[in-house]
């Protein structure tokens, strides 16, 4: 009985060192300060929102939206490593990670206070100011862009619209519509609680540009139908002091070529004053000798107009 006393006394207490041992390394690792940011940053990498979310606990998001905090706004992250954990006199933990993100290297720093104790044994902890970013895009000329592919549409064009995002990350700020387009800029949110601005710069696609043209080109046709000397609702005329004597036959000898640039008016776009040729051919009989002679030569305009866009992808063209 002695012997067995002393062989179980001895499992007891490899059972005892086993275990305390394993709680001193969970607490050391998984459990401790850096463990459970490390634990926030696994689940950006994982893409696991809900995760990350838990982790966050109860953010204030104030005028911020929260639609980018979504799995397929997270930017990709990698090489995380720990760089330090420190503790002030409140006990408060700040914690340096380096990490690297589709491209971009950088550390952050994230404030993680003790919350209490799991069993008794593990301590528990919780963010003491926010993990997240605030990412402040700025869309110009537009309000639709894209962030990490996530369609958004912003509430005014060419003014600051503020997204929560998941920092570390970075986000690629973007635009493809059928009338316009930006090209592609990165920005990243490196620090949590901080925020970063990025532009969106929406210009007119080659389609929009076409469609002007085509729609204007119609328009300046349907002008050219008119048989009189000045078309009435078009940019081009001639006036003739002498007496016509067969109806007048107009052509666009010459169209305006289309560019457009933002209009003042939000959602507009202008197409500045553009040179162009219509044709006209009429006979006309002197007042002064009663000769006839054709008028046929070409007769300078010019024109601008503005547009704006209607439902379904339409375009409303209208004189300047």
């Amino acid at each position: 009985m002695r012997r067995e006393f002393i062989i179980w006394s001895i499992v007891a207490a490899v059972i005892v060192a086993v275990f305390g041992g394993t709680v001193l390394v969970l607490n050391a690792t998984l459990y401790s300060a850096n463990g459970f940011v490390r634990s926030y940053l696994d689940s950006l990498v994982r893409h696991d929102v809900d995760g990350a979310l838990e982790l966050a606990g109860t953010l204030a998001a104030g005028d911020a939206s929260d639609e980018l905090l979504v799995a397929d706004a997270i930017g990709e992250l990698s090489e995380i490593r720990l760089i330090s954990d420190t503790t002030d006199a409140q006990g408060i933990h700040r914690v340096v990670y380096a990490f690297s993100s589709e491209g971009t290297t950088g550390q952050s720093t994230f404030s993680v206070r003790p919350q209490g104790t799991l069993l008794g044994l593990f301590p528990t902890w919780r963010f003491e100011s926010s993990p997240l970013g605030v990412l402040q895009v700025v869309p110009q000329h537009g309000t639709g862009f894209t962030v990490n592919g996530v369609r958004v549409e912003a509430a005014e064009q060419d003014q600051p619209a503020p997204y929560l995002v998941f920092a570390p990350g970075t986000y690629e700020l973007a635009a493809k519509s059928l009338y316009l387009e930006a090209s592609p800029v990165k920005v990243t949110a490196s620090q949590p609680g901080a925020a970063v601005i990025g532009a969106v710069n929406l210009q007119p696609t080659k389609s929009f540009i076409s469609q002007v043209q085509k729609e204007l080109k119609g328009y300046l046709d349907d002008c050219a139908t008119q048989t009189v000397l000045l078309p009435t609702g078009c940019p081009f005329g001639e006036e003739i002091a002498n007496r016509i004597v067969s109806t007048p036959s107009w052509s666009i000898a010459q169209y305006p070529r289309v560019t457009l640039q933002p209009g003042t008016a939000p959602g507009s776009w202008l197409m500045p004053s553009t040179d162009a040729t219509a044709h006209l051919t009429v006979d006309v009989r002197s007042l002064f000798d009663g000769t006839v002679s054709t008028f046929d030569e070409d007769v300078p305009f010019s024109s601008s107009y503005v547009v704006t866009f209607l439902p379904n992808d339409k375009l409303l063209i209208s004189a300047q």
